[in-house]
């Protein structure tokens, strides 16, 4: 009889379902540490207002960056949209970079990567932006870096 209750209890853990997670989205960003040395980075400046669209299916989802924020993306990324998936409330998305930029001998890319919690219409999480270079000593200043900022957003109720 225990082995039955242990079994039932671990299943009842196991289950569940993603959430849901598509909608409109207005986000607001905080920068934090600038561990890539991205020009005009300021520790801690904000900017809000910044559009994003998630849109799901089963797991999967993709969230499409909107307005000035998209044009700066593709300009440093390649993309505006993260692509991922969600496991209950957790959402892991990202782009990677394909926007190809040199320093000396260092070719390399940023790539990035968002980590979020829904909870009802509200997403919390962090964006992180990481060097990835091709393996010369010119390198070693890049490849790995972590710039990161929090964000917060919410999606108007349904």
């Amino acid at each position: 009889m225990k082995r039955l209750a242990l079994l039932w209890l671990a299943c009842a853990a196991c289950g569940g379902s993603d959430a849901d997670v598509a909608g409109n989205f207005t986000i607001a960003v905080t920068n934090r540490d600038n561990g890539c040395n991205f020009a005009n980075w300021m520790v801690d400046a904000t900017a809000s207002g910044i559009a994003v669209t998630v849109t799901q299916d089963g797991p999967n989802v993709t969230a499409t960056v909107g307005g000035l924020t998209a044009i700066l993306l593709n300009a440093a990324l390649g993309s505006n949209a993260y692509t991922g998936t969600v496991d209950g409330d957790d959402l892991e998305l990202e782009i990677i970079g394909t926007n190809t930029m040199t320093s000396g001998n260092c070719m390399f890319t940023y790539n990035s990567e968002i980590f979020a919690t829904i909870d009802g219409d509200l997403l919390t999480g962090q964006i992180h932006y990481r060097g990835a270079g091709n393996g010369n000593t010119d390198c070693a200043s890049i490849t790995g870096c972590d710039s990161f900022q929090d964000f917060n957003g919410t999606r108007p109720p349904e």
